[in-house]
């Protein structure tokens, strides 16, 4: 019966002093896998960021059209026309 009392003693001693660094690994263990996460979606930009470049850089075309867009730039004689949507009144079909 002693016996079974120093097991259950030491057992319970091992547990307390391993059960914290454990909660700590899992934690660590999740915050490197959100990390893993943030570098592809990171890396995942970068490409993109990458092309978007590389389109402004060699595509004629495609700055054109970012410039216009983006930037409101007009040619020489062209005028822009904005159209704003104007809500429509609260009409209840019956």
């Amino acid at each position: 019966m002693k016996n079974i009392i120093w097991l259950l003693l030491v057992v319970v001693g091992l547990i307390l002093v391993f059960l914290p660094a454990f909660s700590k690994k899992q934690q660590l263990l999740e915050k490197n896998r959100q990390y893993e996460r943030d570098i592809e979606d990171l890396t995942r930009k970068n490409l993109e960021l990458a092309e978007e470049k590389r389109k402004l850089e060699e595509d004629p075309v495609y700055l054109e059209r970012v410039a216009r867009e983006k930037m409101g730039i007009v040619r020489d004689g062209e005028v822009i026309y904005r159209i704003e949507q104007v809500p429509l009144a609260n009409t209840e079909v019956e």
